[in-house]
C-alpha cells in the first residue's frame, strides 16, 4: 500500500488544534497539559504501528540529487 502520511505533520496539526481550543475555550494549563499527554501517547502508538519500510532520504533533494 502506498500513502503519503506524515506523522510529524499530523502531530503538529493536532497540537495546533489543541492550542486553538485552549485559547478559544479558556482551558487551564493543567487541562492543556493533560491533552498534550494524550496527544503524545496517541502519536507514539501511531508511529509504533507504521512499518517503517520506506524512509525519506536525508538531503535537500530528498535523495533526488
Amino acid at each position: 500500500m502506498t500513502y503519503n502520511f506524515d506523522p510529524d505533520r499530523w502531530y503538529d496539526n493536532e497540537r495546533g488544534f489543541l492550542e486553538e481550543r485552549r485559547r478559544s475555550e479558556g482551558w487551564s494549563q493543567a487541562r492543556f497539559e493533560a491533552a498534550l499527554e494524550d496527544l503524545d501517547r496517541c502519536y507514539d502508538q501511531l508511529v509504533g504501528r507504521l512499518d517503517g519500510t520506506y524512509q525519506i532520504p536525508d538531503g535537500p533533494g530528498g535523495g533526488m540529487d
